[in-house]
């Protein structure tokens, strides 16, 4: 772990843990993550998770789309209780246990949505100072799905594996597009595993157009 992320843990694990026991709960009845032994959920998602809080912004409005279990939303909302944390998710069951977990860690800045990414950027259109997915979709997807939903400014956040080289690689250069720097990338470990932050900065409102209609992402890519 990195000092920033030591320090974290230093402040934050009492809670931290106690949001591990019940995500391992949670895990007998709805698949939130996969696994539900406490120690791989904290080596392997919460550390993870952790490695972004840095980058958070000072103040405002932090969205996690496709959120499952709450991660990163629900670990943001408990080392950031000023941050005001909406967790997004389509599956009405993972809603449902997102908010019974958020009342059980006694949050009170974490809003739960029910809905699609698409239609719901409709509604919340560059309002959230920041915005994530981690294990959700491929670089070019997530960007067209998270980039409509930050302000200018704000931070587009992704959670990857090594393979992300070969997944950004088509879009180099086409990044304005979205309205978006170039991405910086922060590497990591996370439970002995090679991680990499991706992170892109708002510089223009995105086009009307994005994003598109439900699956058109991934059926025809923004950048060709």
């Amino acid at each position: 772990m990195t000092e920033s992320v030591e320090s974290l843990v230093c402040v934050h694990e009492k809670k931290l843990r106690e949001y591990v026991s019940l995500l391992s709960s949670y895990e007998g009845k709805i698949r939130l993550t996969g696994p539900s032994d406490p120690e791989v959920l904290w080596n392997e998602h919460i550390v993870d998770c952790l490695h972004s809080v840095p980058y958070l912004p000072e103040s405002g409005r932090a969205l996690d789309v496709g959120s499952g279990g709450g991660l990163p939303g629900l670990v943001w909302a408990l080392c950031r209780p000023d941050l005001q944390v909406t967790l997004l998710d389509s599956v009405r069951k993972k809603c449902g246990a997102l908010g019974e977990m958020a009342a059980a860690l006694r949050l009170e800045n974490v809003q739960v949505v029910c809905a699609r990414c698409e239609e719901y950027a409709v509604k919340e259109r560059e309002v959230f100072h920041c915005a994530a997915a981690r294990a959700v979709a491929s670089a070019d997807v997530l960007l067209e799905y998270l980039a409509p939903f930050v302000t200018v400014l704000g931070r587009v956040i992704a959670f990857k594996g090594p393979l992300y080289v070969e997944e950004i690689k088509p879009m180099e250069g086409k990044w304005a597009r979205l309205g978006l720097s170039a991405p910086e990338v922060h590497t990591y470990t996370a439970g002995e595993k090679e991680r990499y932050l991706l992170l892109w900065t708002k510089q223009t409102p995105v086009p009307k157009q994005f994003p598109r209609k439900i699956g058109m992402a991934e059926k025809t890519k923004w950048w060709r």
